[in-house]
């Protein structure tokens, strides 16, 4: 089984980080092919952002599919683009917000999102209210920015920790999710420190994506997610016209 995971953003230290959380988790005949984007934003922060990151997007993910990944996994707790790859891509694809979710309701039935600045907590809040979870889960922001949390010299990790435990004293979370892929590495040690279940996104993605492949399951082509309709496209996006998405 071959996975493709495409992180969102232009940052190739981050894909790294990304990539040995999901390589961690992969059963032994998984192959993860984990990608960064060509184009784009260095980190995703915000609407605006997350509007530049989604060509970038779904170029890596018609070159996987072409590739033969069997499933494909967006690396950004934004859940970045998601309906659009699914409607491009013949294979299942899986947001780690959605998947980090669906994961912690097995085993929790209260639950908080930490993730990095305040402008991208309501989109979070927003991602939970349609994933069925408003009433079960909470978002916190440490005030970090995503970048920060690859430099060494910044305070971004003690500030995660700090909103970690806000979360379980104020909030009364039973587990932690991490929203940003770039706290993956930090997953173990947060179990161990605090003592309760702490959820990576794109490890949870991993075994969703598994799990759909073993079951043969893709994503529905009727409806919402149909391939698009073809049309013209001008300008810059002249390339996304569907079914000439460029794949070199």
């Amino acid at each position: 089984m071959r996975i493709l995971v495409v992180n969102p953003n232009t940052t190739a230290s981050m894909t790294e980080t990304i990539a040995d959380s999901a390589m961690r988790v992969a059963n032994a005949g998984t192959e993860i092919l984990a990608v960064t984007s060509s184009m784009g934003p260095v980190s995703i922060e915000g609407y605006y952002d997350e509007v530049f990151a989604v060509p970038g997007l779904l170029i890596e993910m018609a070159k996987g599919e072409k590739a033969g990944a069997d499933a494909a996994i967006i690396a950004c707790f934004d859940d970045t683009g998601l309906d659009a790859a699914r409607a491009l891509a013949n294979i299942p694809v899986v947001g780690i917000c959605e998947a980090a979710l669906a994961t912690t309701a097995f085993i929790a039935q209260r639950f908080t999102i930490v993730t990095t600045l305040e402008r991208s907590r309501l989109p979070l809040e927003h991602l939970v209210h349609r994933y069925g979870m408003a009433g079960r889960c909470k978002v916190r922001a440490a005030d970090i920015p995503v970048l920060s949390l690859e430099d060494p010299n910044s305070n971004a990790r003690d500030r995660l920790r700090s909103e970690i435990a806000t979360a379980l004293r104020d909030d009364k979370a039973e587990a932690i999710v991490l929203g940003c892929a770039g706290m993956a590495d930090l997953t173990a040690e947060l179990r161990r420190e605090f003592g309760v279940p702490v959820i990576d996104g794109v490890a949870a993605a991993v075994k969703q994506a598994e799990a759909l492949v073993t079951l043969g399951l893709s994503t529905a082509k009727r409806g919402a997610y149909a391939s698009p309709v073809r049309k013209s496209y001008k300008g810059l996006l002249e390339g996304f016209e569907p079914g000439k998405l460029a794949v070199k």
